[in-house]
C-alpha cells in the first residue's frame, strides 16, 4: 500500500516564503548590484529562473491529477503547449509591420507560404484579454472533452496513460503541418513586445519572472486549499479506493473531470508564461518525451505533496542546465538513471523521505 503523508502548514509556509523571496530578491539583485558583483543576477539568469518557475507550475498541475487523483497523465505537456501557442499567437499579432515582410496583418510565415487572409481562429488574438481567455479556455476545453469521454467510459490505469500520450503525439503531428496555420515545424518566434514592453529589455524579463513566481504561489495555495476541502478528500479517497467511493454514491467521473480540467488550466498558464521568456513555441513541445520528463520531476520531488512537485521540477531542470552545458551527451542517460533510482529506492520522492524521517508518514 502506498504511504500516506501528513504535511503540516510549516512546509507550505516555507515553500511560499522561499518562492516569494525568489520572486522579489532576484529582480532586486539584478537592478541594484553591478555586473561584477557576486550578488548580481544577469538577464539570462533572470530568464532561466523564470523558466524554472513555469516548469514548477507545470509539475504542480501534474501532481494534482497524479498525486491526489491517481491519474498518471502522460500528456500534460499538451495543455502546456496549447497555452503557449495562445500566448505565441498574441505575440505574433503584436509584431505588425516590424516583421521581415512588413505585412501589417499576416505573420511572416503566412506571407512566406503565400497565405492571402488571416485564418478565422487567429481573429481576436491582437487583444490581450481575448488571448488570456484562450490560454485558459483551449486547454480546459480539450481536457473536458477528453476527460468526459475517458472517465465516463471508465478508462483507467495504464490504458488511460497511453491514451493521454497518444493525444499529445497526435497534436504534435498536426501542428507540424504548415496547413494548420501555426508555423509548422518552425513554430512561432521573433516576438517583439508584450503589452507594449520590449521582450528583450531587462525590466520585461524581471516582470515575467515576478509574474511566474506570483502565478506559482497563487496556484500552490489554490491547490492546497482545494485538497483540504471536501472535494479534495473525495478525490484522494477515489485515488485509494475508487470502487468504495463509487459504492457510496459519488459520481467518480465528475470529480476526476473537475480536477483534470483545473490541472489543464494551470498547465496552460504555465505555457503562456514560458513562451515570452524563451522566445519561441514550436510543435516539439508536444513531444511525448517532454510529458514523460514532467512525470520524472514529480516523482523526484514526491507526488501527493504539491511542494514536492515544485522542488522536483526546479532541481531536475537545474541539473539539466548544468549537465547539458558540461556533458550534453549524457544528460538523457542521467535523467533515466535518476528515474530508476527514485522508482526503486525512493518511490515517494525526496519529500516522502523527508516526511518519513520526521515521523509524518503512515499507512
Amino acid at each position: 500500500m502506498r504511504l500516506k503523508f501528513f504535511a503540516n502548514d510549516s512546509e507550505s509556509a516555507a515553500i511560499v516564503a522561499v518562492l516569494a523571496a525568489v520572486t522579489l530578491i532576484i529582480p532586486l539583485c539584478n537592478l541594484i548590484f553591478p555586473p561584477g558583483s557576486p550578488l548580481y543576477f544577469s538577464a539570462y539568469s533572470v530568464s532561466l529562473i523564470g523558466k524554472y518557475l513555469t516548469f514548477a507550475l507545470l509539475a504542480l498541475s501534474l501532481d494534482l491529477v497524479w498525486g491526489y487523483c491517481g491519474i498518471l497523465a502522460l500528456g500534460q505537456g499538451a495543455f502546456f503547449t496549447l497555452g503557449g501557442y495562445a500566448m505565441g499567437m498574441y505575440l505574433m499579432r503584436q509584431i505588425g509591420t516590424r516583421g521581415v515582410y512588413g505585412d501589417p496583418l499576416l505573420p511572416d510565415f503566412m506571407v512566406f507560404l503565400d497565405w492571402q487572409v488571416l485564418p478565422w481562429y487567429w481573429l481576436g488574438f491582437d487583444y490581450f484579454p481575448f488571448a488570456l481567455l484562450m490560454m485558459l479556455a483551449v486547454p480546459a476545453l480539450l481536457a473536458f472533452v477528453f476527460g468526459w469521454l475517458a472517465f465516463r467510459s471508465r478508462v483507467t490505469g495504464v490504458y488511460l496513460s497511453i491514451i493521454t500520450q497518444a493525444l499529445t503525439y497526435a497534436l504534435m503531428l498536426a501542428f507540424f503541418r504548415n496547413e494548420m496555420g501555426f508555423g509548422g515545424n518552425n513554430g512561432l518566434t521573433d516576438f517583439k513586445e508584450l503589452l507594449g514592453f520590449n521582450l528583450q529589455a531587462d525590466s520585461t524579463r524581471i516582470m515575467l519572472l515576478m509574474s511566474s513566481g506570483t502565478a506559482l504561489i497563487a496556484a500552490f495555495l489554490a491547490c492546497r486549499r482545494l485538497m483540504q476541502s471536501k472535494l479534495g478528500r473525495v478525490v484522494t479517497a477515489l485515488r485509494d479506493q475508487e470502487s468504495r467511493v463509487r459504492f457510496l454514491g459519488y459520481r467518480v467521473e465528475m470529480f476526476k473531470l473537475w480536477v483534470f480540467v483545473f490541472a489543464a488550466m494551470l498547465a496552460g498558464i504555465a505555457g503562456a508564461l514560458y513562451v515570452p521568456q524563451v522566445g519561441i513555441i514550436n510543435p516539439g513541445e508536444f513531444s511525448p518525451l517532454n510529458s514523460l520528463e514532467i512525470v520524472v520531476w514529480v516523482a523526484v520531488g514526491g507526488r501527493g505533496t504539491l511542494y514536492g512537485a515544485i522542488i522536483g521540477a526546479i532541481l531536475v531542470n537545474y541539473g539539466k542546465t548544468v549537465l547539458t552545458g558540461l556533458l550534453p551527451e549524457i544528460w538523457l542517460f542521467t535523467l533515466g538513471a535518476v528515474f530508476i533510482v527514485v522508482t526503486v529506492m525512493l518511490p515517494d520522492g525526496l519529500m516522502g523521505l523527508w516526511l518519513r524521517k520526521t515521523g509524518r508518514a503512515g499507512l
